[in-house]
This record gives structure tokens, sequence and C-alpha cells, in this order.
């Protein structure tokens, strides 16, 4: 199954990414926004910020692998509005990476500097796409997604810093161009897009999950940002697939 129209493909090849708006309806959204919420409360206080953003007066609630937490989103990850959309970029065979939450508490939200995700996962062909699927309304004052369209064509860009952001001086925050996003809504963009959000300045909170897909076939170049969840295929199937062996037996 695919789920872009042929316009809709060649704005993501053009832009490096595309906004599908109302892709969940908002009962959806905010049944997902409570259990995001609920995971934050379980697992007690977390603070993702970056390095290069640390302060001591912003936060970032975070979790990886969310679908090993509540079963809803295992359910997402199936979803042939997922699949579908993940199958007309990347082709056939879905393959997950990884998965993360995030909540941007209000009025302290981290930003999150430019960049692109290359640098912690790089695959040979660049298969990767990023989905974050929004569980409540995300307007400017709420941190939302930035990005540079068509910076996905340069390709591999220097990191600096140890969180690899881009430098400021050419990509700067401020100077990308905002995605307002409302409850329900999803922005897909390919891993060399280079991408990053601002504070959450308002009242609420901002809450949203990425998702990370790649076609089997590629090849990671490294053996960092590991997930229980990662190899799961979510649509078709994986052809490097090895002779099956029972876990027993790789054991010995």
């Amino acid at each position: 199954m695919t789920m872009l129209t042929p316009d809709q493909i060649h704005a993501y090849r053009r832009d490096g990414y595309l906004h599908l708006r109302g892709l969940f309806s908002p009962e959806e959204a905010a049944a997902y926004r409570a259990e995001v919420h609920a995971i934050a409360e379980g697992q007690g206080p977390t603070d993702a910020t970056w390095e290069s953003v640390k302060d001591g007066a912003t936060r970032l609630i975070h979790c990886h692998d969310v679908q090993f937490r509540s079963a809803a989103f295992t359910r997402l990850l199936l979803d042939p509005r997922v699949t579908g959309t993940a199958q007309s970029i990347i082709g056939p065979n879905v393959q997950l990476h990884h998965t993360k939450m995030f909540v941007k508490p209000p009025e302290q939200g981290s930003p999150f500097p430019m960049h692109q995700d290359h640098p912690y996962f790089p695959h040979r062909d660049h298969s990767l796409i990023a989905m974050i699927f929004h569980f409540d309304d995300a307007p400017e004052e709420r941190g939302c997604l930035r990005v540079y369209p068509g910076s996905h064509a340069l390709g591999p860009l220097p990191a600096v810093g140890a969180d690899h952001h881009l430098a400021k001086d050419r990509f700067p925050l401020a100077g990308a161009t905002p995605l307002p996003a409302k409850a329900g809504d999803m922005i897909v963009f390919s891993y060399l897009l280079a991408h990053g959000s601002g504070l959450n300045r308002s009242d609420e909170a901002r809450t949203t999950l990425l998702v990370q897909l790649r076609d089997p076939a590629d090849v990671q170049l490294n053996d960092r940002h590991a997930s229980r969840g990662q190899g799961m295929m979510l649509a078709g199937v994986d052809p490097t697939a090895t002779p099956f062996r029972f876990a027993w037996d790789a054991a010995a």
C-alpha cells in the first residue's frame, strides 16, 4: 500500500519534508497524548536537553522505545496511514530503526539546535526518514519544528560539538522555516534535512512522537543508537535476512 500522491512525493523529494495535516483525528491524537504523558509520569523525571543549549532553565521529557511501554504505539507503528506513507517514500520494505517521545514542558521546554540526524546513525544509502507525530497543537510559541527546505540535497554536513549540531552561523535556528502543526498532523522528513525546534514559551506542553524508519537493505555505517525494536519489519520483507537458527543454537 502507498499513501502519498505523485504531487506529494515530488514535494517531498524537492523540499526534503512533507507536512500531512489531519492524518489522525483529534480524538486519536488526544488518546496518544494521554499515553505519552502516562509514560512520562510513570518513568519519573528525565531531561534530554542537548549540551549546547543546556542552561538549567529548560527541560525536555524523553523516552526511547515507547512501543515497549504502551501497546498503543505498537499499533501505531503498523497503522496503514503510517506504513503507507513510509512505503511511498522508501519503497515496499519498511523497517523500524527506533522510536522516541518528547514532551516540551510549559514555559520551559528546551529547544533543539539545528542538526541533521545523519551523524547519529549514518547509513550508506541515506534511506532513513523521520516521522514526527503531533499529539497536541504546536504553534511557534510552543517550539514547533523548524526546517531549511531543500537542505537534504546538500548531503551530510559537518557537525559541531558533542551533540553534533550544525554551525549556527550557516544554519541559525531563527532563519529556519517554522512548521506550526495541529494535533493529528504528521511531518515526515529525510534524515539529511537540516531541522531543529524552538523553546516552548507557552503555558501548554508540546507532545510529540518521533519514529525513524529505513529500507532494510540499507547499511548502517556504525553501531551507535541501537534500540530494542530496531530491525522490526513494519511493511514488506527483509531481503537481507540470514538463514534461520534457533535462539539457543545462536547462544551456544
